[in-house]
């Protein structure tokens, strides 16, 4: 058996959030360090949203390092090499760290205090312990005297206040319960009961509040919605939203460049199948486009910077070959959590489902709100903030005075027509996993279309409530778009034809995945009513054929089809029938 030779490169910290480890590790690391003077400029109670899995704990950990009194004899070790290493801010290991993560506390919230109590105890001591030589003598004795997490909390900054010592009070998830309470009704009743007048989790953040006043002279508070916090605006209304400021745009996540320099890096200690650039254009229609701020639109964009990490890892442990799913399960579990969505979407009158708009329109407009109550999460603009805040819509200019929101990637299209499928689930839809795969696979590599295209119709009549069909074309459209997301050969394109508001559907062939497949599709779908004369589907079905013809000459088509073979498919609904699903 031949030796096995650990290659000589630095770990992808795929997965990994403790900053000290992924220095310890020689992994690579993306130096985001030189914000951290900005972050001092700013005010002093910093609230920062992202959507999740996007390094938001690591963010926090790094910074945890930065200015513990504890590491200052590991800073050249952990920073030495990286921007702050060279220009230290004055700052630096000069506070007690105190680190809550919300995502540790167990329970639900009709128990929330009992699992906030644990967590902070269990936090609160280990503080004790490991400034023991900082604080007042038996500091832990007499804090386990103390009842809860609102009073343990007090002691612990008046002690601290007493000896001189600083608190930076770092809270990771601090929304992490929200997400199941606003689909349920009972539990909305309690999560105000506890963010609103005598609430436990409304003390405790008055409870933070005050001792901004004493020993904790800064904050750091990250999460994924604003809705927590608004609800508890009274109980701690010091702090600063820095979510949308084009100042931080960058701080969390990837730009282009450092993707580059990351393949760049890797490029050079280990096998590559494809340059740089192909690679970047291989990955950018999956993980990048995101904008978090307005006044940035038309300049850097972010990539999502654990789906980066995914790929690189799995590229380099495949030898150079591209992985065959793009998308991480992680992501797909994180986005099932955010089911309550589509309940939420229901809510609105059927011709107003802001989710169906954005898959036919291809963009919404609305207001970006730094802060909503979560009983007002259906008002349109807070519910489209919503969206945007957990990562599903991005920031792509103006539309009427209104800023205008697009899906920023495939990752995210995937779950919306996911989602979008869900929306169809009143007459227990229930597609066969196994039909579907085998009917993907005749569709990419035996050109068998009709059978493809006629399973689609199929389900569409069968499963089509009566209000789905009041929404006739939006209906059909987005339904047909949803059910080829799931085919996993081909990335689905939609662009949105300005001349008759009609879309073509491009699928586009992952070659660089199935290098193998021989078939790729432009579907020119159009829709006739129900009422309409015979004529009116022979004249769409003519539209179609132009556009079709038209589309399949532009450069998009012509780069993305390689090898494959081009089938023209015009597909013409009257109602839901289909009577027309012909190659031109």
């Amino acid at each position: 058996m031949e030796e096995y030779i650990a290659p000589n490169r630095k770990r992808i910290p795929y997965g990994m959030m403790n900053y000290a480890v992924i220095r310890r590790d020689d992994c690579y690391y993306v130096d985001k360090t030189r914000f951290i003077p900005m972050i001092e400029e700013a005010d002093k109670f910093f609230f920062f949203i992202r959507p999740r899995r996007f390094g938001k704990s690591l963010t926090v950990s790094m910074l945890q390092h930065y200015y513990d009194i504890r590491a200052k004899d590991k800073f050249d070790a952990l920073f030495g090499d990286l921007y702050i290493g060279k220009y230290p801010t004055r700052d630096r290991n000069s506070y007690l760290v105190l680190y809550l993560n919300f995502s540790g506390i167990v329970g639900e919230l009709h128990n929330y205090r009992k699992g906030l109590d644990a967590h902070c105890q269990t936090t609160f001591e280990n503080f004790c312990k490991i400034y023991a030589d900082c604080l007042p003598p038996d500091t832990l004795g007499k804090l386990r005297t103390k009842d809860g997490a609102v009073e343990q909390l007090e002691f612990l900054y008046q002690a601290c206040a007493r000896v001189n010592q600083r608190i930076y009070l770092f809270i990771d998830e601090y929304d992490y319960f929200t997400n199941a309470i606003l689909s349920d009704a009972e539990r909305m009743r309690r999560y105000t009961d506890e963010t609103h007048g005598e609430g436990y989790l409304r003390a405790f953040f008055n409870k933070i509040k005050a001792g901004t006043y004493s020993s904790i002279e800064r904050c750091f508070i990250t999460g994924v919605i604003p809705v927590t916090m608004d609800d508890l605006t009274s109980g701690f209304n010091i702090g600063t939203n820095y979510s949308l400021s084009p100042k931080f745009n960058e701080m969390i996540g990837f730009t282009e460049e450092e993707v580059r320099r990351m393949l760049t890096y890797y490029s050079t200690t280990c096998h590559f199948s494809h340059s740089v650039d192909e690679l970047i254009e291989m990955m950018k229609p999956w993980y990048d486009n995101y904008c978090f701020a307005e006044e940035c639109y038309g300049g850097t964009t972010m990539y999502n910077s654990n789906m980066v990490l995914y790929f690189v890892r799995n590229y380099l442990d495949n030898n150079g070959k591209a992985p065959r799913d793009m998308v991480e399960d992680n992501i797909r579990i994180d986005y099932e959590k955010l089911r309550m969505l589509i309940r939420k979407d229901k809510e609105f009158a059927h011709d107003a489902s802001i989710i169906q708009t954005l898959v036919n329109q291809g963009y919404i407009t609305g207001e970006l709100k730094k802060g909503f109550p979560a009983v007002n999460i259906t008002n349109s603009d807070n519910f489209v903030s919503l969206l945007y805040y957990f990562g599903m819509l991005t920031i792509s200019g103006t539309y009427e005075g209104k800023i205008k929101l697009t899906i920023p990637n495939q990752v995210v299209r995937e779950q919306i027509y996911t989602y979008l499928l869900s929306t169809y689930d009143e007459a227990d839809l229930n597609f066969s996993n196994y039909e579907k795969n085998e009917l993907s696979s005749a569709l990419a590599y035996r050109g068998d279309w009709q059978a493809y295209f006629g399973y689609i119709a199929d389900c569409l009549k069968r499963y089509s409530s009566q209000r789905d069909k009041q929404k006739g074309e939006f209906y059909v459209h987005g339904f047909t778009l949803a059910m080829t997301a799931q085919n996993r050969f081909y990335r689905p394109i939609s662009e949105q034809d300005t001349q008759a508001g009609y879309a073509d559907i491009f699928l586009c062939p992952l070659l660089d995945i199935y290098s193998d497949m021989k078939h790729s599709y432009i579907v020119e779908l159009k829709y006739a009513k129900y009422k309409d004369p015979e004529s009116r589907v022979e004249e769409l079905r003519w539209e179609a054929v132009e556009q079709a013809n038209r589309y399949a000459d532009t450069e998009t088509v012509k780069n993305a089809v390689g090898t494959t073979t081009l089938h023209k498919i015009v597909v013409v609904y009257k109602g839901m029938d289909m009577p027309v699903c012909e190659e031109v």
